[in-house]
């Protein structure tokens, strides 16, 4: 469907939210809650998820909540989760595919587990989750998948090269499935957040970002600028400045990108040899 500004409205939303339980997806899904829309939430924390529902129904009764616990690392776990969604007769009508994991660390250092936790969470999951809901999002008059990207999704970074594959491949999964159901009912939204105060980034991050005067969001920043993502319905939205400003020089003249970061080179080395030893 092409963007129009008439997108579906939040009241009418039942939501399938992966990730619920971390940093963006607890945030998400109170900014969700607040504006009227209904949860599906899913994770591997069964004990976090009945927290969160129990949060939320304190906070807003009249929205209906559910928990399914999944692991999404694998085949058999999105098949089951949907199975049990299809059991429970539930109408999902907006799929947010927020669960994902980063590392930094040297990629030669990297193992092949590690390799295969990031490409799997990050980007298989996602790509399987949308295959299997899809001919259930495509029941509804309106619906949308929403992937949660990073700004690491349009520019490489140094000490992120299979967290940026797996965003570059979401991003570039995003666009394609777009434009393929550009004559559907269903929208595809791609939100880009740049760095965010997370349980994923380690201290040696945070060092990191305080080091090059790299400006965080926090999560709940980035959930209301998902929810405002979504209510616009645009294909592609990039939060913060300058990284928006970077996203565009890096696809137009990217070695002015590749100077920059070639100066914070040692700055970033000099964590990556922390983050290698911890």
């Amino acid at each position: 469907m092409s963007y129009s500004g008439n997108s579906l409205a939040m009241s009418d939303m039942f939501v399938l939210l992966t990730g619920a339980t971390g940093g963006i997806g607890e945030a998400l899904a109170q900014a969700l809650a607040q504006r009227g829309a209904n949860l599906v939430l899913t994770g591997r924390n069964t004990s976090k998820l009945e927290q969160l529902k129990t949060c939320l129904k304190v906070r807003f009764p009249e929205c209906q909540v559910t928990w399914i616990p999944a692991d999404l690392r694998s085949e058999t776990g999105i098949s089951n989760l949907v199975a049990k969604i299809k059991e429970s007769n539930l109408k999902i009508n907006v799929l947010i595919n927020n669960a994902g994991v980063s590392d930094f660390v040297e990629f030669e250092s990297q193992s092949a587990e590690e390799i295969f936790k990031q490409l799997d969470l990050n980007l298989r999951s996602p790509i399987l989750m949308t295959q299997k809901c899809l001919p259930h999002l495509k029941l509804h008059p309106r619906s949308m998948i929403v992937n949660v990207g990073s700004t690491f999704g349009s520019i490489g970074y140094p000490g992120y090269s299979l967290y940026c594959a797996s965003k570059f491949g979401l991003r570039g999964f995003s666009e394609a499935l777009s434009r393929e159901l550009h004559d559907s009912s269903v929208d595809v939204v791609y939100v880009a957040p740049r760095a965010t105060q997370t349980n994923i980034n380690s201290a040696t991050v945070d060092l990191l970002n305080q080091d090059l005067g790299n400006d965080v969001d926090s999560p709940e920043l980035v959930a209301q600028q998902i929810v405002s993502a979504m209510e616009r319905g645009r294909p592609q939205t990039f939060f913060g400045w300058p990284e928006k400003l970077f996203v565009l020089i890096n696809a137009i003249f990217p070695n002015l990108v590749t100077q920059s970061i070639s100066k914070q080179l040692h700055t970033i080395k000099k964590y990556l040899d922390v983050s290698g030893r911890a």
